[in-house]
Formats: structure tokens, sequence, C-alpha cells
């Protein structure tokens, strides 16, 4: 392991800028999270409005049907991607 000495300021100073860096990243996601994802539905919400099983919307995502975006791990989907699915789905029963 090397060892790397520096200045207590020079740290100091190191430290304020990566303090300073975290600061606005921070502030720069809460500000996507509130323009985007409130705008974006779990998977149990749209298990919900479709009144359908986490197993049935696996196969829609699994078959291409409705698509979606994962986030950490955790699945999401536009609000006019639903939409869209049920007014396919009711066109098609509507034959």
């Amino acid at each position: 392991m090397e060892v790397i000495n520096i200045e207590a300021r020079t740290f100091e100073a190191m430290i304020e800028r990566f303090e300073a860096f975290a600061r606005k990243i921070n502030l720069l996601c809460d500000q996507s999270e509130d323009k985007e994802m409130k705008e974006w539905l779990d998977s149990q919400e749209v298990c919900m409005i479709l009144d359908i099983s986490k197993r049935k919307l696996q196969y829609l995502r699994n078959f291409h049907k409705i698509p979606y975006s994962m986030l950490n791990g955790k699945i999401y989907y536009k609000p006019e991607d639903i939409r869209k699915y049920i007014e396919l789905e009711r066109g098609e029963h509507g034959k």
C-alpha cells in the first residue's frame, strides 16, 4: 500500500470541493426525480389499475406487451404506455 502525505489545508480544500460536488449531484437527482419519477408507475400500481396479478404483469413484460424501465432493480411504467395497453385491449375485445 502506498502512503501519500498532503498538507492539512490541502486535504480540507479537497473535502470541501468533494462535499460541494456531492450537494450538486444530490440537488440534480432530487430535481430529476421530482420532474420524472412522479409520472411513472410501479408494478403494484399497474397491477391495481389493470386488475391483474404480478405474474400476469411479468408475462406482459416478457412478451413485450407493455414497455417498462428498470431503475435500481425496480420496474417502472409510463402511464401513457398503460393507457395504450388498456385501449388496445378494449379494441381487441370489442371486435
